[in-house]
Protein backbone atom coordinates (compact mmCIF):
# COMPACT_ATOMS: atom_id res chain seq x y z
CA UNK A 1 0.00 0.00 0.00
CA UNK A 2 2.86 2.69 1.17
CA UNK A 3 6.45 2.51 0.69
CA UNK A 4 6.54 4.94 4.10
CA UNK A 5 3.88 5.41 6.68
CA UNK A 6 5.44 7.89 9.33
CA UNK A 7 3.97 7.31 12.62
CA UNK A 8 4.27 10.78 14.43
CA UNK A 9 4.29 14.14 15.27
CA UNK A 10 2.53 17.08 13.56
CA UNK A 11 3.62 20.58 14.65
CA UNK A 12 2.75 24.28 13.62
CA UNK A 13 6.20 25.77 13.32
CA UNK A 14 5.81 29.59 14.22
CA UNK A 15 9.46 30.81 13.54
CA UNK A 16 11.03 34.17 14.21
CA UNK A 17 14.78 35.37 12.91
CA UNK A 18 16.95 37.00 15.34
CA UNK A 19 20.40 38.85 15.05
CA UNK A 20 21.40 36.27 18.40
CA UNK A 21 19.85 34.80 20.67
CA UNK A 22 18.49 36.25 24.13
CA UNK A 23 20.11 34.74 27.40
CA UNK A 24 18.05 34.66 30.33
CA UNK A 25 16.19 37.68 31.32
CA UNK A 26 17.03 39.19 28.11
CA UNK A 27 14.82 40.51 25.30
CA UNK A 28 15.52 41.04 21.66
CA UNK A 29 13.82 41.90 18.34
CA UNK A 30 12.90 39.98 15.50
CA UNK A 31 11.35 39.45 12.18
CA UNK A 32 7.73 39.27 11.34
CA UNK A 33 6.25 35.71 12.94
CA UNK A 34 6.07 33.05 9.83
CA UNK A 35 3.72 30.03 10.61
CA UNK A 36 4.58 26.78 8.31
CA UNK A 37 4.26 23.20 8.62
CA UNK A 38 6.43 21.27 10.77
CA UNK A 39 6.66 18.44 13.52
CA UNK A 40 9.25 15.49 13.04
CA UNK A 41 6.48 13.02 12.08
CA UNK A 42 4.64 15.53 9.41
CA UNK A 43 8.51 16.58 8.71
CA UNK A 44 9.65 12.96 7.84
CA UNK A 45 6.58 12.51 5.67
CA UNK A 46 6.13 15.22 3.81
CA UNK A 47 10.12 15.02 2.65
CA UNK A 48 9.33 11.31 1.63
CA UNK A 49 6.51 12.25 -0.54
CA UNK A 50 8.12 14.99 -2.29
CA UNK A 51 10.62 12.35 -3.46
CA UNK A 52 8.31 10.59 -4.34
CA UNK A 53 7.41 7.89 -2.11
CA UNK A 54 4.27 6.57 -1.70
CA UNK A 55 3.73 7.90 2.20
CA UNK A 56 0.88 8.19 4.78
CA UNK A 57 0.59 9.59 8.04
CA UNK A 58 -0.83 8.48 11.32
CA UNK A 59 -0.88 11.90 13.47
CA UNK A 60 -3.69 13.95 15.25
CA UNK A 61 -4.13 17.26 14.77
CA UNK A 62 -6.87 19.69 16.32
CA UNK A 63 -9.68 21.00 14.79
CA UNK A 64 -8.21 24.31 14.54
CA UNK A 65 -6.55 26.55 12.09
CA UNK A 66 -3.00 24.98 12.73
CA UNK A 67 -4.74 21.79 11.70
CA UNK A 68 -6.00 22.73 8.34
CA UNK A 69 -2.55 23.70 7.49
CA UNK A 70 -1.11 20.74 8.88
CA UNK A 71 -3.54 19.05 6.52
CA UNK A 72 -3.28 21.19 3.21
CA UNK A 73 0.61 20.77 3.64
CA UNK A 74 0.91 17.22 3.69
CA UNK A 75 -1.44 17.02 0.88
CA UNK A 76 0.22 19.40 -1.15
CA UNK A 77 3.56 17.41 -0.93
CA UNK A 78 1.52 14.06 -2.00
CA UNK A 79 1.32 12.22 1.39
CA UNK A 80 -1.95 10.59 1.98
CA UNK A 81 -3.73 11.79 4.98
CA UNK A 82 -6.47 9.52 5.39
CA UNK A 83 -4.47 7.64 8.89
CA UNK A 84 -4.39 11.61 10.08
CA UNK A 85 -7.17 11.71 13.29
CA UNK A 86 -8.77 14.82 13.61
CA UNK A 87 -9.24 15.75 17.25
CA UNK A 88 -11.78 18.95 17.42
CA UNK A 89 -11.38 19.15 21.39
CA UNK A 90 -7.51 19.56 20.96
CA UNK A 91 -5.47 22.38 20.08
CA UNK A 92 -2.58 21.01 17.55
CA UNK A 93 0.77 20.92 18.41
CA UNK A 94 3.15 24.21 18.04
CA UNK A 95 6.74 24.41 18.02
CA UNK A 96 8.81 27.64 18.94
CA UNK A 97 11.63 28.77 16.67
CA UNK A 98 14.33 31.05 17.23
CA UNK A 99 16.81 30.80 14.35
CA UNK A 100 20.78 32.94 14.12
CA UNK A 101 21.92 34.66 11.28
CA UNK A 102 24.20 31.29 10.72
CA UNK A 103 20.92 29.25 10.12
CA UNK A 104 21.17 26.98 13.86
CA UNK A 105 18.00 26.97 15.59
CA UNK A 106 16.09 27.06 19.28
CA UNK A 107 13.01 25.11 19.46
CA UNK A 108 10.17 24.98 22.49
CA UNK A 109 7.54 22.52 21.19
CA UNK A 110 3.77 22.30 22.85
CA UNK A 111 2.80 19.15 22.20
CA UNK A 112 -0.98 19.56 22.29
CA UNK A 113 -2.79 16.87 20.32
CA UNK A 114 0.38 15.15 19.74
CA UNK A 115 0.09 13.78 23.59
CA UNK A 116 -3.34 11.91 22.45
CA UNK A 117 -1.84 9.95 20.00
CA UNK A 118 -2.55 6.51 21.57
CA UNK A 119 -1.80 2.68 21.58
CA UNK A 120 -5.70 2.23 20.33
CA UNK A 121 -5.20 4.38 17.46
CA UNK A 122 -2.20 2.78 16.58
CA UNK A 123 -3.86 -0.86 16.68
CA UNK A 124 -6.82 0.57 14.62
CA UNK A 125 -4.15 0.94 11.42
CA UNK A 126 -2.27 -1.96 12.14
CA UNK A 127 -3.50 -3.68 8.44
CA UNK A 128 -2.29 0.03 7.19
CA UNK A 129 1.27 -1.08 9.15
CA UNK A 130 1.24 -4.20 7.45
CA UNK A 131 0.85 -3.20 4.17
CA UNK A 132 3.65 -0.30 4.95
CA UNK A 133 7.80 -1.19 3.97
CA UNK A 134 8.87 0.74 6.23
CA UNK A 135 7.61 2.25 9.15
CA UNK A 136 9.07 5.57 10.65
CA UNK A 137 8.98 6.32 13.93
CA UNK A 138 9.90 9.51 16.45
CA UNK A 139 9.47 10.34 19.79
CA UNK A 140 7.67 13.46 19.88
CA UNK A 141 3.92 11.44 20.59
CA UNK A 142 4.14 9.49 23.71
CA UNK A 143 6.16 6.79 24.43
CA UNK A 144 3.63 3.84 24.80
CA UNK A 145 2.15 4.59 21.21
CA UNK A 146 5.62 4.64 19.64
CA UNK A 147 6.53 1.32 21.23
CA UNK A 148 3.15 0.04 20.10
CA UNK A 149 4.05 1.17 16.78
CA UNK A 150 7.36 -0.58 16.33
CA UNK A 151 5.91 -3.95 17.63
CA UNK A 152 2.87 -4.11 15.42
CA UNK A 153 5.79 -3.14 12.35
CA UNK A 154 7.81 -5.94 14.19
CA UNK A 155 5.07 -8.66 14.15
CA UNK A 156 4.21 -7.55 10.40
CA UNK A 157 7.68 -7.95 9.19
CA UNK A 158 7.51 -4.02 8.54
CA UNK A 159 10.90 -2.34 8.38
CA UNK A 160 11.59 -0.19 11.16
CA UNK A 161 13.60 3.09 10.62
CA UNK A 162 14.03 5.02 14.10
CA UNK A 163 15.01 8.25 15.04
CA UNK A 164 14.74 8.89 18.65
CA UNK A 165 14.79 12.40 18.77
CA UNK A 166 13.82 14.54 21.43
CA UNK A 167 16.19 11.78 22.60
CA UNK A 168 15.79 10.39 26.59
CA UNK A 169 17.98 9.21 28.65
CA UNK A 170 17.90 5.82 27.68
CA UNK A 171 16.02 4.05 25.33
CA UNK A 172 13.76 0.98 25.40
CA UNK A 173 15.37 -2.16 24.71
CA UNK A 174 12.70 -3.47 22.66
CA UNK A 175 12.84 -0.23 20.70
CA UNK A 176 16.65 -0.59 20.03
CA UNK A 177 15.82 -4.32 18.74
CA UNK A 178 13.84 -3.06 15.88
CA UNK A 179 15.47 0.23 14.49
CA UNK A 180 16.98 -1.26 10.96
CA UNK A 181 18.60 1.71 11.34
CA UNK A 182 18.79 3.57 14.22
CA UNK A 183 18.93 7.61 13.06
CA UNK A 184 21.02 9.78 15.54
CA UNK A 185 22.47 12.44 15.38
CA UNK A 186 25.89 13.48 17.66
CA UNK A 187 24.30 14.88 20.69
CA UNK A 188 21.65 11.34 20.74
CA UNK A 189 24.13 9.08 19.62
CA UNK A 190 26.87 10.05 22.31
CA UNK A 191 23.65 10.13 24.58
CA UNK A 192 22.17 7.37 23.70
CA UNK A 193 25.69 5.29 23.82
CA UNK A 194 26.46 5.69 27.17
CA UNK A 195 29.74 6.89 25.73
CA UNK A 196 30.98 10.74 26.95
CA UNK A 197 33.86 10.96 25.08
CA UNK A 198 34.55 8.79 21.29
CA UNK A 199 34.15 9.56 17.72
CA UNK A 200 30.79 8.77 15.86
CA UNK A 201 31.97 5.15 15.12
CA UNK A 202 32.70 4.64 18.79
CA UNK A 203 29.13 5.73 19.55
CA UNK A 204 27.26 3.18 16.46
CA UNK A 205 29.40 0.49 17.61
CA UNK A 206 27.89 0.86 21.02
CA UNK A 207 24.26 1.75 19.86
CA UNK A 208 24.56 -1.63 18.05
CA UNK A 209 25.88 -3.45 20.94
CA UNK A 210 23.22 -2.15 22.89
CA UNK A 211 20.42 -4.33 20.35
CA UNK A 212 19.87 -1.82 17.22
CA UNK A 213 20.36 -3.66 14.14
CA UNK A 214 22.06 -0.98 12.08
CA UNK A 215 22.99 2.69 13.28
CA UNK A 216 23.10 6.22 11.19
CA UNK A 217 25.07 8.80 12.61
CA UNK A 218 24.02 12.34 11.03
CA UNK A 219 26.85 14.56 11.35
CA UNK A 220 25.72 17.74 9.52
CA UNK A 221 27.51 19.29 6.90
CA UNK A 222 29.89 16.26 6.99
CA UNK A 223 27.78 13.50 6.00
CA UNK A 224 27.00 10.52 8.21
CA UNK A 225 28.38 7.19 9.10
CA UNK A 226 26.50 4.16 8.61
CA UNK A 227 26.97 0.74 10.75
CA UNK A 228 25.50 -2.47 9.81
CA UNK A 229 26.10 -6.17 9.12
CA UNK A 230 28.33 -5.38 5.81
CA UNK A 231 30.04 -2.95 8.11
CA UNK A 232 31.16 1.02 8.97
CA UNK A 233 30.63 3.31 6.19
CA UNK A 234 31.26 7.07 5.61
CA UNK A 235 29.19 9.23 3.83
CA UNK A 236 30.72 12.65 2.69
CA UNK A 237 28.51 15.50 2.82
CA UNK A 238 27.54 17.74 0.52
CA UNK A 239 29.36 21.94 0.75
CA UNK A 240 26.04 24.33 0.50
CA UNK A 241 25.54 27.60 2.07
CA UNK A 242 22.95 26.80 5.10
CA UNK A 243 20.37 29.58 5.66
CA UNK A 244 18.18 27.27 8.09
CA UNK A 245 18.93 23.90 9.61
CA UNK A 246 15.06 23.43 10.87
CA UNK A 247 13.88 19.72 9.91
CA UNK A 248 17.31 18.86 8.21
CA UNK A 249 17.32 15.89 10.11
CA UNK A 250 13.45 14.62 9.34
CA UNK A 251 14.01 15.46 5.50
CA UNK A 252 17.42 13.08 5.71
CA UNK A 253 15.03 10.73 7.52
CA UNK A 254 12.50 10.90 5.32
CA UNK A 255 14.91 10.54 2.43
CA UNK A 256 16.62 7.52 4.14
CA UNK A 257 13.08 5.55 4.67
CA UNK A 258 12.33 6.27 1.21
CA UNK A 259 14.81 4.81 -0.55
CA UNK A 260 15.55 2.01 1.92
CA UNK A 261 11.62 1.21 0.70
CA UNK A 262 12.61 0.82 -2.83
CA UNK A 263 15.29 -1.79 -1.67
CA UNK A 264 18.26 0.37 -1.60
CA UNK A 265 20.98 -1.14 1.07
CA UNK A 266 21.50 1.38 3.83
CA UNK A 267 24.83 2.99 2.60
CA UNK A 268 22.99 3.82 -0.57
CA UNK A 269 19.93 5.26 0.96
CA UNK A 270 22.16 7.58 3.47
CA UNK A 271 24.41 8.54 0.15
CA UNK A 272 20.92 9.84 -1.01
CA UNK A 273 20.08 11.19 2.34
CA UNK A 274 22.70 13.27 2.74
CA UNK A 275 22.17 15.15 -0.38
CA UNK A 276 18.20 15.97 0.31
CA UNK A 277 18.96 16.85 3.61
CA UNK A 278 21.73 19.54 2.42
CA UNK A 279 19.20 20.91 0.03
CA UNK A 280 17.13 21.35 2.94
CA UNK A 281 19.18 23.70 4.62
CA UNK A 282 20.00 25.89 1.43
CA UNK A 283 16.07 27.18 1.81
CA UNK A 284 14.73 28.87 5.05
CA UNK A 285 11.59 26.38 7.21
CA UNK A 286 11.40 22.97 7.56
CA UNK A 287 8.33 21.63 4.83
CA UNK A 288 9.02 24.45 2.48
CA UNK A 289 12.64 23.40 2.19
CA UNK A 290 11.75 19.80 0.93
CA UNK A 291 13.28 19.26 -2.34
CA UNK A 292 11.56 17.14 -5.01
CA UNK A 293 13.72 15.11 -6.64
CA UNK A 294 13.56 17.77 -9.79
CA UNK A 295 15.25 20.25 -7.46
CA UNK A 296 17.99 17.67 -6.05
CA UNK A 297 19.18 17.34 -9.36
CA UNK A 298 19.97 21.22 -9.06
CA UNK A 299 22.12 20.77 -6.30
CA UNK A 300 26.16 20.60 -6.42
CA UNK A 301 27.95 17.87 -7.36
CA UNK A 302 26.03 15.98 -9.58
Amino acid sequence: MYDVLVVGSANADLTVRVERRPGAGETVLGTDLVESAGGKGANQAAAAARLGGRTALLARVGGDAFGELLLSAQREAGTDVAPVIVDEAARTGTAMIIVSPDGDNSIVVSPGANAALTPRDVAAAKDVIAASSVVSLQLEIPMESVRAAAATAEDAGTRVVLNPSPAPETLAPELLAVADPLVVNEHEARQLSGLTDGKPGEWAHALRDKGARSVVVTLGGDGALVLDASGAHEVPGVKVRAVDTTGAGDAFTGALATRLARGDALPEAARFAVRVGAAAVTKPGAQPSYPTLEELDQLPGN
